[in-house]
């Protein structure tokens, strides 16, 4: 469960990455993304890095076109219905 994530993306190409929250706050967060290993690494702050694999081509390729990634970070309910958004940010993108 510490490392469940997902991307969404919506109509307009913009994609958003959703996990749970973790424990410190984000400050200057930013993701590097490695295409050819489908994977990126989200550095939340300078201690916290989450390794986020198995990422889908369309979700690269509309990060390709992207300077910022919004990133949402929901509470560990029970009760799906009871999840909320904690911290929602936007990390710079490097390729």
């Amino acid at each position: 469960m510490e490392n469940t994530f997902d991307f969404v993306i919506n109509d307009e190409d913009e994609v958003m990455l959703l996990l749970y929250t973790r424990d410190g706050k984000p400050e200057k967060p930013f993701i590097e993304i490695m295409p050819q290993d489908k994977s990126a690494i989200l550095h939340r702050n300078s201690e916290d890095k989450i390794l986020l694999e198995d990422i889908g081509d369309e979700v690269i390729d509309s990060l390709h076109d992207a300077d910022t990634l919004l990133v949402c970070e929901l509470s560990r309910e029970e009760n799906d219905d009871d999840t909320q958004i904690v911290n929602a940010y936007e990390a710079d993108i490097n390729m």
